[in-house]
């Protein structure tokens, strides 16, 4: 995105790729059908350790309907949405679809593109850029534009050279962390519900960060998955990197306390367990919630004594799920933390410390959750410091 505004803005273009074919991470995403937009954007879920402020300014310089218009109008890439999770998708389900299209319309606009091209340094000159490529010359270049990613799922070319790249060159890092990341745990009573899914309000809490998501869950060999679990999992990450506790807890449906009371009181000869079915609990998780609160499953709810209930509705509604790590980078979506918003002017992604040199995307602090987010926040990004370098 940042090539082909610098070239529609009269700049004499070069896209370097690291990879063979580019775009690998559109390619994978949205399980191969690359979720372009969210249907909307709701700010508030952005992550950021810099300024939320300035956060905001950066995603509103290209709105979410003027985005999804480029892709449609500009690139010919019709879109559907997924009103159920609020996604955006091509309507050919094609994430490949995306990636071509974009490398089309950069390379209609007049962009060079050089596939398999590793760079290996960057360092500012006499007022222009050289970069330093391995097994062939160095190139000087005007204006530089960052755009490597951060270093999740690194197969696809995000090994960290953007981030460490710009560590040197003096701007203020943020600590990195993988985010958008499978959970791990070790218990036998929640891994036999493999393959288990449902949808959650998934809530995790340590001393110095909280996060809360309500969507689909997924029960895995090894933990847990799904857009909950993953839209919390950095909370967990962080606080096992600094070696402070954290609480991953689980509301197992819509009821709270009440309604559970309620739902759980006497009627005819309904069992516990015919409660929580007709509550849509799946009986497999039904049953392992019963052994977890100390209630025989086959209890009428006329014999259920008031601990019993207590208990049971403190665990459907406030379930404590165990957890010993997570998938890190090589699973995680996106990259936490990176160079802090504070060192690029917001309006053209410019390098308060290098004139000429422009940031965006990934290599930023801020992250969104899962649904577009994070390409919404690439797109916008990408094109201001394309714009702002053919300047």
């Amino acid at each position: 995105m940042a090539a082909i505004f610098a070239a529609r803005g009269g700049a004499e273009t070069l896209l370097l790729e690291t990879t063979r074919d580019g775009g690998r991470k559109i390619l994978i995403s949205g399980g191969g059908r690359c979720n372009v937009l969210p249907m909307n954007m709701d700010e508030s879920r952005f992550v950021t350790d810099s300024s939320v402020n300035t956060m905001r300014k950066m995603l509103r310089a290209w709105p979410i309907h003027e985005q999804r218009a480029f892709f449609e109008n500009e690139l010919g890439i019709p879109l559907v949405e997924e009103e159920e999770d609020l996604k955006v998708f091509p309507a050919s389900h094609k994430a490949r679809d995306v990636r071509d299209g974009l490398l089309a319309h950069a390379r209609a606009k007049g962009v060079e593109v050089r596939m398999d091209a590793r760079v290996s340094g960057l360092n500012p000159r006499h007022g222009k850029w050289q970069v330093d490529l391995s097994g062939v010359e160095s190139l000087t270049a005007d204006a530089v534009i960052v755009a490597t990613g951060g270093l999740s799922v690194p197969t696809t070319g995000s090994e960290g050279f953007g981030l460490r790249t710009l560590a040197a060159l003096g701007h203020e890092m943020h600590p990195t962390y993988a985010a958008l990341t499978p959970i791990i745990a070790n218990s036998p009573i929640y891994s036999a519900l493999s393959g288990t899914s449902l949808t959650v309000t998934l809530s995790a809490k340590s001393a110095a960060h909280e996060a809360e998501h309500t969507g689909g869950f997924l029960f895995t060999h090894g933990g847990y998955s799904g857009p909950a679990a993953l839209n919390v999992s950095h909370v967990l990450v962080r606080a096992r990197e600094a070696g402070m506790p954290a609480k991953l807890r689980a509301q197992w449906s819509p009821l709270r306390d009440a309604e559970w009371e309620s739902a759980l009181q006497p009627a005819g000869k309904r069992t516990v367990t015919g409660a929580l079915r007709l509550e849509k609990v799946p009986d497999r998780l039904a049953a392992v919630l019963l052994v977890v609160a100390k209630v025989e499953p086959h209890r009428p709810l006329h014999e259920l004594r008031r601990d019993e209930r207590l208990r049971l509705i403190e665990t459907l509604v406030r379930c404590e799920l165990p957890w010993v790590g997570d998938e890190g980078y090589k699973k995680a979506e996106v990259t936490g933390g990176g160079v802090a918003l504070s060192e690029v002017e917001p309006r053209t992604m410019e390098s308060k410390r290098h004139k000429g040199l422009f940031i965006c995307g990934e290599v930023l602090d801020a992250f969104g959750p899962i649904g577009g987010y994070n390409f919404a926040w690439a797109w916008a990004t990408g094109r201001a410091a394309g714009v702002a370098a053919a300047t």
